[in-house]
C-alpha cells in the first residue's frame, strides 16, 4: 500500500474500479464493485464476500503490479463493465456504436456487446474516424509499438524512471514508468502518453531522482529493484528491514520481547533469544492482530507491534478471568456450611461417645468397682466384659453413621453428574 500511486479514503467512497486493493489495520482486503469486497480471514472465518463498507476498511489503493482499466470493456465475473477516465458507468445509458446500453447501479451493461473493443460515439462517423486517426498517430499508450516508443523509452530511461528493454513496444512496464514520470510533474497518471508527452522532451523534465516522490515504485521490475539497491545503500542505516525469525540472536530482540511481555504475550526471559518461546508469542500475537501466523517479525508485524493500535492478550484475560471465578468458588464451597445429614451424623457420633462414656461410668458406679487392692478378680473380669461391650457397640454405631454419609456423597455426586 505504500508503494501504491493511487489511495484514498473509504469514507469518502470507493471508486467504480475492480480490483482495489482495501486496507485497515492489521489486514487487507479486495474490492470487487458493487459496494462488495472479499478479504480472508484465517481458520476461524475462511474468505468473506460483505459489503466493503461494513468492516471497517480505511483505505483504498491501487496494488503496485497490477493493470488497471482505464477505457472501454471489461468483462468481470460474467457480466460487461463500461470504462471511462479509469471507472466503470453506473445508473446510466450510454450509446456506442449506434447501440445504446444501459448500466445498473452495479455497473454491470444491459447487453453483450458484440465489439468489446468498441469506444463512445462522438459527433459523427467520419469526424469520429478522423479524429481518432489524429490522435492515434499523436497518442502513445499500452498496446503501441514503433520508433516512437522506443524513444519515449529511452528518455525515460534517461530520467531514471525506467529500466527495461527498450524494444519499441509499450508494456505494462513502460505505462507504469511514464505514470511514475506524469505523477513527478504533477500531471494526471493514466499512463497514456498525450499532449502531456511534450513535457517529456522538455528541458524541464524532473529527473526521478530530484522528483519529490518518495520511492512510490510501479513494481518495476529492474527498475524496481535497481531504486530499492541505490536507496539502501544510501539509507542502510535508516531503512534496515526487519526481519527476525526462530534461532536468531540480536539486541532489538530484546525489545520485541519486551514489547511482547507488556502486552502480555511473552513471559520469558528478556535475553535477546529468538526462541520457541518467542516464536509461539510472536504467533499468538499475530493472530490476535488479524496478521498471518507465521512466527517470523517483518516489518509490518513490528510497526504492529509497536503501534497503539496492537491488541493485548485476549487469552490471558480469558485465563486470568477463569482463574478469579474457580477462586471464587472454592472460597464459596470452603464457607458453604455442612450438608444436614453430615451434621446429622457428626452429632449423632458425639451422642453416642458421650453415651458410651456414662454407661461406663454408670457400670463402674453401680458394681462399685474401684482399682485398688481390694477389688476381685469376678468385679475385674465383668467390669472389663462390659466396658468391651458397650464399646464394640459404640464402633458399630460409629461406622454405620460414617458408611450411611458416604452413601449419601455418592449418590449426591451421581446425581449431579448425571
Amino acid at each position: 500500500m505504500g508503494n501504491a500511486s493511487y489511495t484514498g479514503s473509504v469514507s469518502s467512497g470507493i471508486p467504480n474500479i475492480h480490483g482495489l486493493g482495501l486496507y485497515q489495520p492489521g489486514h487487507v482486503g479486495v474490492y470487487v464493485g458493487n459496494g462488495m469486497a472479499v478479504d480472508a480471514r484465517g481458520d476461524d472465518y475462511g474468505v468473506c464476500y460483505e459489503s466493503a463498507y461494513s468492516h471497517n476498511w480505511t483505505i483504498y489503493f491501487k496494488v503496485p503490479g497490477v493493470s488497471y482499466p482505464t477505457s472501454g470493456w471489461e468483462k468481470f465475473n460474467g457480466d460487461y463493465y463500461y470504462y471511462e477516465n479509469g471507472q466503470y458507468l453506473s445508473d446510466t445509458s450510454k450509446t456506442i456504436d449506434g447501440t445504446t446500453y444501459y448500466f445498473s447501479s452495479s455497473g454491470a451493461s444491459s447487453k453483450t456487446p458484440s465489439d468489446t473493443s468498441s469506444k463512445s460515439n462522438s459527433s459523427s462517423a467520419s469526424s469520429s474516424s478522423s479524429s481518432s486517426s489524429s490522435s492515434s498517430s499523436k497518442t502513445l499508450r499500452n498496446g503501441s509499438q514503433g520508433e516512437k516508443v522506443e524513444k519515449l523509452q529511452q528518455r525515460l530511461y534517461d530520467l531514471g524512471y525506467y529500466n527495461g528493454a527498450i524494444d519499441g513496444d509499450f508494456g505494462n512496464q513502460t505505462e507504469k514508468a511514464f505514470m511514475l514520470f506524469q505523477e513527478a510533474m504533477g500531471l494526471t497518471a493514466d499512463g497514456i502518453a498525450g499532449s502531456d508527452v511534450e513535457y517529456l522532451y522538455s528541458d524541464n523534465a524532473v529527473k526521478y531522482e530530484n522528483s519529490s516522490l518518495k520511492k512510490k515504485s510501479f513494481d518495476l521490475a529492474s527498475t524496481s529493484a535497481q531504486a530499492n539497491e541505490e536507496t539502501d545503500n544510501k539509507d542502510e542505516k535508516t531503512n534496515e528491514e526487519i526481519n527476525f525469525q526462530k534461532g536468531d540472536n540480536d539486541e532489538k530482540i530484546v525489545d520485541i520481547q519486551e514489547r511482547l511481555t507488556d502486552l502480555e504475550y511473552y513471559e520469558g526471559d528478556l535475553d535477546g533469544s529468538f526462541g520457541t518461546q518467542t516464536e509461539t508469542a510472536v504467533k499468538t500475537f499475530q493472530g490476535a492482530n488479524g496478521i498471518t501466523q507465521s512466527g517470523v517479525i517483518d516489518d509490518f508485524t513490528y510497526n504492529m507491534m509497536f503501534s497503539e493500535e496492537a491488541v493485548k492478550n485476549p487469552i490471558d484475560k480469558l485465563n486470568s478471568a477463569k482463574t478469579e471465578e474457580k477462586a471464587e468458588k472454592a472460597e464459596a464451597q470452603a464457607t458453604k456450611p455442612s450438608s444436614p445429614v453430615a451434621v446429622s451424623n457428626t452429632e449423632v457420633a458425639l451422642q453416642t461417645n458421650e453415651l458410651s462414656s456414662k454407661a461406663l461410668a454408670g457400670v463402674a458406679d453401680n458394681l462399685g468397682f474401684q482399682y485398688n487392692s481390694n477389688a476381685t478378680n469376678f468385679q475385674f473380669i465383668l467390669w472389663l466384659a462390659i466396658m468391651i461391650v458397650v464399646m464394640l457397640l459404640s464402633f458399630i454405631v460409629v461406622y454405620a453413621i460414617e458408611k450411611k454419609r458416604r452413601k449419601n456423597k455418592a449418590e449426591k455426586h451421581f446425581h449431579r453428574y448425571v
